[in-house]
């Protein structure tokens, strides 16, 4: 199926929750194009179709802050924004599938993570208030059919495929590297208290990890925060998937039900779906 058939309904939510004062949590959603309108030229039609492609991208972004007062909230808006920067002043990131490089558009979006980083940290060390603050990110850039993931820390990206729920990222925490290494088992992680330790975070330690996927008509992408995954089990979150009829409504059932299970913490939700 050519990009231009597929249809792309997105969709983000955040609440503050019921327990925290600060929503330190946040969300970015955006298309980018690649368009050349030609007025006149003696071109074959053929050539002509091929310039003025209108390929577009989606970007898709999720951040939890960490640390007191509006420092987290400072974090997580500084690695969106860097990343959006980076990303949209980079236009080879239209071309790299066409040419077969994939490794090279993985590297882009991973550079675009670690100026997060930089920035995050120069902003610590200018300001008392924000020293020691940081944050989870998670990057997803779809160039259909594929979907590029870059993750730091512990918000997730899920697939949601034929009633199935797949969680294409691994958590960076302490209690999921002793899973990793045999001390814990998972089932154990969940429940410690290690489990809400980050091992790799933007502005502290960072360790990007990148994956792909390919993507098929009737998919659905979810990026999370914790604030949703400590209330609601994957079985739940693929119960809300299944029955919502748009993104919309899949990303107010899910923030509704961790709200109703607790909302011990800030909760964000961004659905893509892809038909």
């Amino acid at each position: 199926m050519a990009p231009s058939d597929i249809q792309v309904d997105r969709f983000g939510l955040t609440d503050r929750g019921k327990v925290r004062k600060i929503n330190q949590d946040q969300f970015l959603i955006a298309s980018m194009h690649k368009l050349m309108q030609i007025e006149h030229t003696s071109l074959p039609n053929h050539t002509r179709d091929r310039l003025q492609s209108g390929a577009m991208a989606h970007l898709l972004l999720v951040a939890d802050g960490v640390g007191g007062s509006a420092a987290g909230e400072e974090a997580s808006g500084l690695a969106l924004e860097a990343v959006a920067y980076y990303v949209t002043t980079s236009m080879r990131c239209f071309y790299q599938l066409e040419n077969g490089r994939e490794s090279d558009l993985l590297d882009e979006l991973e550079e675009a993570v670690r100026k997060s980083h930089a920035m995050v940290r120069s902003a610590a060390a200018s300001s008392p208030e924000l020293r020691g603050m940081a944050t989870t990110l998670t990057v997803v850039h779809v160039l259909w059919p594929r979907a590029y993931v870059v993750q730091v820390g512990d918000s997730r990206c899920y697939l949601y495929r034929d009633s199935a729920l797949t969680q294409l990222t691994t958590d960076q925490t302490v209690a999921q590297g002793l899973v990793n290494e045999g001390v814990l088992s998972p089932d154990a992680a969940e429940h410690s208290p290690l489990s809400n330790v980050l091992s790799s975070a933007v502005g502290r330690d960072i360790n990007p990890v990148t994956s792909t996927v390919l993507l098929t008509p009737g998919d659905v992408l979810l990026l999370c925060t914790d604030g949703l995954t400590k209330h609601l089990s994957a079985k739940q979150i693929a119960e809300h998937l299944a029955a919502a009829e748009s993104a919309e409504s899949a990303c107010r059932a899910l923030v509704a039900a961790a709200l109703s299970a607790g909302g011990t913490d800030n909760v964000t939700t961004v659905v893509s779906r892809f038909f």
